[in-house]
């Protein structure tokens, strides 16, 4: 438990903060998901180079959860100053991908702002969510009874979240593990409010595949110069039991046509 001293320096670095937020640059990045799909580790990787400031801390949900708290609220979180030699700031929300209303909320807050979405393979995401949900507190019921009461756990909720920025849905942040990976109806979504040169999507294959290449192009979509790390760690990985090959199936054939139309919609052969 933090001690009196400990929460007064906290207070104190709070209200600070917001006595400076009309000083502190808003961020001219956003990485927006995808959820369990390695924006944790590529945050870390961005962050690491030296034009980059980082906020304080990844994740600030601003657009997705506290979007009504404002702005002035959002601008506490960045550093006063960009440190000498940096000139970029960002944060990193994975459920920004997926939430109705961010795409037009970033849009009216950082037009100029450059996006990238990691996308990772649509049933070992969806699994892997399960998993961390699971972890969290958050589920009780078998992956495949979490599944089959997806669509009824979801109804509506969109909509709520649409009409109502202070409305927060559990079943659509922690209980939406196929219709997350649907990618290709959210970033049309995305597309139809930002020119697709704004937004960069990467496969999470590629990235860990090959991480010291796909950051440089990371880097040069951001305006950064080259730079290599000395290490490329993947973060948040742990282990878990295998899905089994009901769920799997399921999700195999759930995302054929989906994936066909992301494959379309990103040019990929």
């Amino acid at each position: 438990m933090p001690s009196t001293l400990e929460r007064a320096a906290r207070r104190a670095r709070i209200s600070y903060r917001g006595a400076t937020r009309s000083l502190r640059p808003l961020p001219g990045f956003l990485i927006v998901g995808a959820q369990r799909a390695g924006s944790s580790s590529l945050f870390s990787y961005v962050i690491a180079h030296p034009q980059v400031a980082a906020p304080t801390h990844k994740e600030l949900h601003f657009f997705d959860n506290n979007f009504f708290r404002g702005l002035p609220w959002y601008r506490r979180h960045f550093p006063l100053s960009l440190r000498r030699g940096s000139h970029l700031t960002g944060e990193a929300s994975p459920y920004y991908l997926f939430h109705p209303a961010v795409p037009e909320r970033v849009k009216a807050t950082l037009l100029g702002v450059r996006l990238i979405a990691v996308l990772r393979d649509p049933v070992e995401r969806a699994y892997s969510q399960y998993q961390h949900a699971v972890r969290d507190g958050h589920e009780t019921l078998s992956f495949e009874d979490a599944l089959e009461r997806e669509d009824e756990r979801l109804a509506g909720e969109r909509e709520r979240l649409e009409q109502d920025p202070r409305y927060l849905s559990v079943a659509h942040r922690h209980f939406s593990y196929r219709t997350r990976g649907l990618y290709a109806e959210q970033l049309e979504h995305w597309y139809a409010t930002f020119p697709r040169e704004q937004l960069m999507v990467l496969r999470s294959e590629d990235l860990f595949a090959d991480p010291a290449r796909k950051l440089q192009d990371v880097y040069a979509f951001l305006g950064l110069e080259p730079f290599s790390l000395p290490s490329y760690p993947a973060l948040n990985q742990r282990p878990y039991e295998p899905m089994s090959d009901e769920a799997r199936a399921f999700l195999t054939e759930a995302y054929r046509e989906p994936n066909r139309r992301l494959e379309e919609l990103l040019g990929y052969s």
